[in-house]
């Protein structure tokens, strides 16, 4: 059973422009295996071209296929006739007073999606995005009330990492010592869309993304956010492999189903279901639970009880997200103390309850605050309080 196609994708166009030459970023190496040979190289030497082509990209960073001196001059030649190294294009970049970087980059088309950099100490998470818009239309979520326009490409996923370790200078120089500090350490598929609604390029991406020979971050560095799409759970487990979040949020379907409409397809209790095996079928670690704090909506002592019951028997955290606004928001950020007191009833029951900071408020790159369609959108949190006080 397959997840559903929703009727976003069914009525709005999603065909990307033909290409001239076929784009090697985001191909997986059995992909790029086939498209080299129906370039021409003999099968005898394509996985050891498929090698070489894969260190000058993933590895060092290279862009122009006339850098890649072990290869021959004509094999070059061929490779540039044939094939590109495209990247999703950065139109804006913006720097938070707390060293968050948020980026605006256009993909093929003209679109446009977000990802967001966050640096901490020792360790470095970058969110992507994984769709243009969102179906979802959670109702506490800006990025859910831009529609869906396309899913983005695997090349378009992966291009999101290269291109901030682009920016942050985070590949390494030939002939000087590899600096083991990774700058981008980890991978949150948190950013735009739902990416379970986009399995196939999720997954290649992730598969160019762990390889160890290139990108090199290894499964437990990335954690996929669903909201639930109960089908494609399992496959995340055995196709994928790394660590899962769930997009949570209420503790009855009453509430969930106005939180988050796809409750309405696969409740709480079918969602459950389907995690109480993730675990045992990735190998995975414990499930994050990703739960926003909503005032007087799910932040209850009630609500807290509750959510320790149902899941119980389940490897978890609980990630506890203060309410992060953006214009015409119809919900409030739960106070302190309330956030503190849910934590504390979470935590009694064995449970660990972070309560997330939130980062990049000032660029409106928090958690839900995502989203390009608009010139408001882009807006800082600054900009709009200033009009809305003038």
């Amino acid at each position: 059973m397959s997840a559903p196609i929703t009727q976003d994708v069914l009525t709005i166009p999603r065909k990307l422009p033909d290409a001239a030459r076929k784009n090697i970023v985001g191909l997986t190496r059995d992909q790029l295996r086939d498209a080299l040979i129906e370039a021409g190289t003999p099968e005898k030497q394509a996985k050891m071209r498929v090698g070489q082509v894969w260190q000058w990209i993933y590895y060092w960073g290279v862009r122009d296929f006339a850098q890649m001196t072990n290869l021959a001059k004509d094999y070059r030649a061929m490779l540039a006739e044939r094939f590109e190294i495209s990247l999703p294009e950065i139109v804006t970049r913006q720097i938070s007073t707390d060293g968050t970087r948020k980026y605006l980059l256009r993909i093929a088309g003209g679109h446009e999606v977000e990802a967001v950099y966050i640096p901490e100490e020792g360790r470095g998470t970058l969110c992507v995005s994984s769709q243009v818009g969102c179906t979802l239309t959670c109702s506490f979520c800006h990025t859910g009330t831009q529609k869906l326009v396309r899913n983005l490409t695997a090349g378009e996923i992966v291009g999101q990492l290269m291109l901030v370790r682009d920016d942050l200078g985070e590949w390494p120089e030939q002939g000087k010592p590899k600096d083991e500090q990774r700058l981008v350490s980890n991978i949150v598929l948190m950013g735009m869309g739902e990416p379970l609604y986009n399995f196939d390029n999720v997954r290649d991406a992730m598969r160019v993304v762990m390889d160890g020979e290139g990108l090199s971050l290894s499964r437990r560095r990335i954690t996929l956010s669903t909201s639930g799409v109960v089908p494609e759970i399992a496959r995340t487990a055995e196709e994928i492999g790394c660590l899962l979040a769930i997009s949570f949020h209420a503790t009855t379907d009453e509430v969930r189903d106005k939180l988050v409409p796809i409750n309405k397809r696969w409740n709480i209790q079918t969602l459950l279901d389907a995690l109480r095996d993730y675990p045992r079928l990735s190998n995975s670690e414990r499930i994050t639970f990703e739960y926003v704090m909503l005032d007087g909506v799910n932040d209850s002592d009630e609500d807290a009880r509750r959510l320790v019951k149902l899941i119980r028997g389940i490897p978890a955290k609980i990630n506890l997200i203060p309410f992060n606004p953006w214009p015409g928001a119809p919900y409030d950020r739960s106070s302190w103390e309330r956030i503190e007191a849910f934590a504390d009833i979470v935590y009694k029951a064995g449970y660990a309850s972070p309560i997330r900071t939130p980062r990049g408020e000032d660029i409106m790159a928090a958690c839900g605050q995502l989203k390009s369609a608009t010139e408001r959108g882009r807006k800082s949190k600054a900009q709009i309080d200033a009009e809305a006080a003038g």
